[in-house]
């Protein structure tokens, strides 16, 4: 690890051609960023991830899943299959994202939970970290995550791209999970999401991108990529009363625990 290599973004999809692929990356690396998690949901979400984790082995770990958007499609055995398919095959270094997201699908939400719940098995079978997303599915998150059996050690994944309050935050914490911002919590009306930031342990905090989404301040209108993290890191910090570097370090050093 060189000095320049500070941050680790714990979330980021790849969707563009290899070409695409490869300029992130390099603006990425020239911007400190030593670490990437590729993170699929989908079928073409899951191809994504895997071919920057192949084209980058040394910097990028592969979760693969499948997310709220496919609940219905297929039985939850069935994403299941493809799972262990894919883990066959290929190293994982976590089991996401999936989870819950009531704000655009709430007429899904059974399905939803049930296929929450499969992926949350499989994490638990393989002993691997699970990429949690939640939005406007508070109760039922927390009601599926008590449901599911978990006989591993330490965390059990973390809710990435967080977007609750300080008492949402707490019962996450709880169930044995690590908590990630994104570039939301730069965003002008985040002050309920910044006030969430100040009371996660610092063992428990991550930092993300959530590529291509969600681009923080002052990046705003441009489309997101993993070597914007540094405007998360510098957010927290300032909302935590510390330094860009000990964010810096404390999420790197949580997510190689993590992640590997």
């Amino acid at each position: 690890m060189t000095e320049c290599e500070r941050y680790y973004d714990t979330h980021a999809h790849f969707e563009g051609t290899p070409l695409e692929t490869v300029a992130v990356m390099e603006r990425a690396f020239a911007a400190g960023v030593a670490r990437i998690v590729a993170v699929g949901g989908s079928a073409s979400l899951n191809a994504g991830a895997l071919a920057a984790a192949l084209a980058y082995p040394e910097k990028v770990r592969l979760a693969l899943g499948f997310d709220r958007d496919q609940a219905g499609a297929a039985e939850p055995e069935t994403f299941s299959e493809t799972m262990r398919q894919l883990a066959a095959a290929h190293s994982l270094a976590a089991v996401g994202e999936t989870g819950l997201d009531f704000h655009y699908h709430p007429e899904t939400g059974d399905a939803q939970c049930a296929l929450f719940a499969a992926q949350l098995r499989l994490a638990d079978e393989w002993g691997l970290p699970v990429i949690i997303h939640t939005r406007e599915a508070d109760e039922a998150t927390l009601r599926v995550l008590d449901e599911t059996p978990w006989h591993g050690e330490g965390l059990r994944g973390v809710v990435h791209c967080f977007t609750g309050n300080k008492d949402f935050a707490a019962q996450l914490l709880d169930r044995q999970l690590a908590i990630s911002f994104s570039g939301i919590v730069t965003f002008r009306n985040a002050d309920l999401l910044r006030e969430s930031a100040t009371v996660v342990p610092e063992e428990r905090l991550l930092i993300e991108t959530d590529t291509p989404f969600l681009a923080p301040v002052p990046m705003r209108g441009q489309r997101n990529e993993p070597a914007f993290v540094a405007h998360v890191a510098a957010c927290l910090a300032a909302v935590r009363k510390t330094t860009p570097e000990r964010i810096a370090e404390v999420t790197r050093q949580n997510a190689l625990h993590l992640f590997g």
